[in-house]
């Protein structure tokens, strides 16, 4: 999951501080998500897969496929 967090916020060209604003969740919060030091509650996740426009899944390894079918 670290890896996906970090690769998705760096695709959309944010830095940790542009996610920050965007988000309200703290710079050293989302610094230990990226590293895998901790693991974001749902509703964090809820917030950064609407932010990037995937799905839960696809940041958490489940599937390779970025959105879910409808």
């Amino acid at each position: 999951m670290k890896t996906r967090l970090r690769e998705l916020r760096r695709e959309s060209g944010l830095t940790q501080l542009d996610l920050q604003k965007k988000t309200g969740i703290s710079q050293d919060a989302l610094s230990r998500f990226e590293t895998g030091d901790r693991v974001p509650p749902i509703p964090i996740l809820l917030k950064l897969a609407d932010l990037y426009g995937v799905s839960i899944d696809y940041i958490l390894f489940r599937t390779e496929e970025r959105t879910l079918p409808h």
